[in-house]
């Protein structure tokens, strides 16, 4: 790390992870100083429940912070000006009159209030205009409204619903805030006019005095707390941001702050985002249109639920460690005779909106490898985010190229077959698997008052992939197959 002394102000960055928490030590200048990870549990006590204790987000966070503080220079360290988190979007904490929480967080990839979303909708028929986007079991509001129709006991006690990152500013800052790139994937935001709605609220029954104040990202919503101060060894009155979305603050960590610039994440779930001008929508596709983390920008996004988790669960059947099962591919070879996969392993979002999709392998034969079918995993994400590009060029939304980041990024395979299915250049930055934490950092940073212009600078790419047009024919008639077998295997679920 490096150890030269500083006089500009550095900042940290936190991302909550549903896998973990990583923090990064950003200087003024762009450079990654130190970073940490604590890994983090999920519990699923039921079929479609995802739920995590926020106590746990809080220990994670003590953890990395103190190994951030091993790992950074003692100089740096002491030139810490700010700190502001990133987190898994569409969360919902809930907490008492006391500020104490009710239940365990139910989590953005929590599927058991497909009911509410549909009831939601009925209730409000302008929910997609409000919102820009239609009803989804991932998002908050459905929670709620689940909530109240089954935990009527917990739900009668709820003084604050908070998103997983807003938790823990409270924790960090004692105070209530949240916003506008999370608060947009509540389903309560007027995202348009970036503000609570309080027609949507009402749907779940609640009101904007049970909701935290909202502030654009880099805003400065309070100081670290006394307690943290002395237990991380930071100067005291240090800086909180509001932070961000964690894909928003992927797109501010790899600068994708205008219009027309976009990135794809293989992370646990997978996200095509752009950055857009206004609050364009194309709810009945599953696009989702929300707030950007800087004022005056919104962006759009493709989500699809399982990622780099499709690869990690393969490796988990069969007792390859990834590294092992992507290796064969890195020829570059499409398997042409492998099998499909359909990566619906939590259900799926953009394009189907279907939270009880299941995945399946399609054409499995006595010939197939293990190598076919770590191909047709890949490549099963790789055209859910071929049908992500389609919703979005739908809603109007045409990026040239794509950045990459997320821990699927580091695969050179991965992207040379991304970059080919979606006949889109695909570059990998350096520090594309930081994502959220860089661009946490990097609104810490302009909540200090530094100049845009210098803290969005784009990062420097590391390789770029290109469409290889030798293989599109193939993977065109496999991508046809692929968006044919939705529905039929939909039908016998």
């Amino acid at each position: 790390m490096n150890n030269n002394n500083t006089s500009s102000p550095l900042a940290i960055g936190l991302d909550l992870g549903t896998s973990g928490i990583k923090a990064v030590l950003l200087s003024a200048d762009g450079q990654l100083r130190a970073e940490a990870v604590a890994a983090l549990d999920v519990q699923r006590p039921q079929p479609l429940w995802s739920e995590q204790h926020p106590a746990d987000w809080l220990a994670a966070v003590d953890s990395a912070m103190r190994a951030l503080r091993e790992h950074a220079s003692a100089a740096d360290w002491a030139a810490v000006g700010a700190m502001a988190v990133a987190g898994q979007m569409h969360g919902a904490v809930l907490l008492d009159a006391a500020a104490s929480v009710l239940r365990p967080a139910m989590l953005w990839n929590d599927g058991r209030s497909q009911a509410q979303c549909e009831e939601i909708e009925r209730r409000e028929p302008a929910t997609r205009r409000i919102t820009a986007n239609r009803a989804m079991a991932g998002f908050t509001a459905p929670k709620l409204l689940w909530v109240a129709q089954h935990e009527p006991q917990v739900f009668a006690r709820v003084a604050k619903v908070l998103l997983p990152k807003d938790w823990l500013v409270l924790q960090l800052a004692g105070v209530m805030s949240s916003d506008c790139s999370d608060a947009a994937g509540t389903l309560w935001l007027d995202v348009a006019a970036r503000r609570w709605s309080e027609a949507m609220l009402a749907v779940t029954g609640l009101r904007e005095q049970q909701m935290p104040t909202l502030h654009e990202g880099p805003d400065a919503v309070g100081t670290l707390l006394p307690r943290w101060a002395d237990a991380w060894g930071l100067p005291a009155g240090m800086r909180i941001a509001a932070g961000a979305g964690d894909n928003a603050g992927g797109a501010v960590g790899v600068g994708v702050t205008q219009p027309g610039q976009g990135f794809v994440s293989l992370g646990t779930s997978g996200v095509l985002f752009v950055a857009t001008a206004d609050a364009s929508a194309n709810p009945e596709r599953g696009v989702h249109t929300f707030c950007h983390a800087l004022p005056g920008t919104w962006h759009q996004m493709a989500v699809m639920l399982s990622a780099s988790s499709s690869l990690a669960w393969f490796s988990g059947l069969t007792g390859a460690p990834p590294g092992e099962l992507l290796a064969p591919l890195l020829a570059g070879e499409i398997r042409g005779q492998a099998p499909l996969f359909l990566p619906y392993l939590s259900g799926e979002r953009t394009p189907h909106a279907d939270p009880a999709a299941s995945a399946s392998f399609l054409g499995l034969r006595m010939e197939h490898s293990r190598d076919d079918l770590a191909y047709a995993v890949i490549e099963g994400v790789v055209f859910s985010f071929a049908d992500g590009l389609q919703a979005l060029r739908e809603a109007g939304t045409r990026p040239q190229r794509l950045l990459a980041i997320g821990g699927g990024a580091r695969s050179d395979a991965w992207l040379q077959l991304m970059a080919d299915a979606l006949g889109l250049s695909v570059d990998r930055p350096d520090g594309a698997e930081v994502g959220p934490a860089l661009g946490a950092a990097r609104l810490a940073l302009l909540s200090l008052g530094l100049p845009a212009a210098q803290v969005l600078a784009p990062p420097r790419i590391a390789r770029s992939f290109e469409p290889n047009a030798a293989v599109a024919d193939i993977l065109r008639v496999r991508l046809q197959r692929y968006r044919q077998a939705y529905a039929p295997t939909r039908a016998l679920q």
